[in-house]
């Protein structure tokens, strides 16, 4: 499965040009890629300005996915802040060119950022099928929850997942967190972070990367707006896994993620 990247300042708050930005630069990919991952609140940039800012379940970057994803014949994601049930959330959607619409709404808030008192958090990660492989899609700040993302009999995936905004000021941690999830889970790690400044001062350093199972970069992105892509693969995944099966000596566990 190839998998493509789209590493990209933002305008902050205007959604209608990051989402004519975006379309110029997807339009080339028709036909050439499975899955395009865009970075975090994509259309606004981080902000927590949810009542001027929050779109419905069917709004307008919801037709506008759809649209793409049918046009290029690949599931595209990214989150935006999305209005539902009276509540705002951080929500990654996830379109199929069929107009399947999946979503993950952010379970851990950024409380350094105040993240959590203008957002719900959600609750449940949870893992599907695209054309061949398993898909765990998280948000930026669910990277430092390891138990969280584990890979356990409730949660089996193949390719873990984060769309992100995460500052320069801590773009080690980014790095290193990204590749202990990628060993820890033996699974291939994919990663958008934004560049560039947003329009509360915060810098953006980048760093997208497609890790293997082994936590070694197929892709990985510096600080520059870039566009990049690389093939994932299940078999060579699933004989590494029988080759080294440490997840068989993993301890079981399950969450309680209704609290």
């Amino acid at each position: 499965m190839r998998v493509t990247l789209l590493q990209q300042p933002l305008s902050w708050h205007e959604p209608a040009t990051n989402r004519n930005q975006f379309e110029l630069i997807l339009t080339p990919l028709a036909g050439m890629t499975d899955v395009i991952v865009l970075p975090e609140m994509f259309t606004t940039g981080f902000s927590m300005e949810v009542e001027t800012l929050a779109e419905t379940e069917d709004g307008t970057t919801v037709d506008w996915l759809k649209h793409q994803a049918a046009k290029l014949d690949a599931a595209i994601t990214g989150s935006i802040i999305t209005l539902s049930g009276g509540r705002y959330y951080n929500r990654l959607l996830w379109v199929e060119p069929d107009a399947t619409v999946r979503h993950y709404d952010k379970r851990h808030l950024f409380r350094m950022a105040s993240e959590h008192e203008h957002f719900s958090a959600g609750r449940s990660a949870f893992a599907f099928s695209w054309r061949g492989m398993r898909v765990c899609p998280l948000v930026c700040y669910d990277l430092r929850f390891p138990v969280f993302s584990r890979r356990r009999a409730q949660l089996d995936y193949e390719l873990l997942l984060y769309v992100a905004n995460w500052p320069a000021a801590r773009a080690d941690a980014w790095q290193a967190l990204l590749r202990a999830r990628a060993i820890e889970n033996q699974a291939y790690v994919v990663a958008v972070n934004r560049t560039g400044v947003d329009g509360l001062g915060v810098s953006y350093d980048g760093g997208s990367v497609i890790l293997d199972f082994l936590g070694r970069p197929l892709v990985q992105l510096g600080d520059l707006p870039l566009v990049a892509s690389a093939i994932v693969s299940g078999e060579a995944l699933a004989a590494f896994r029988q080759r080294f099966p440490a997840h068989l000596d993993a301890d079981p566990f399950t969450l309680n993620e209704d609290e």
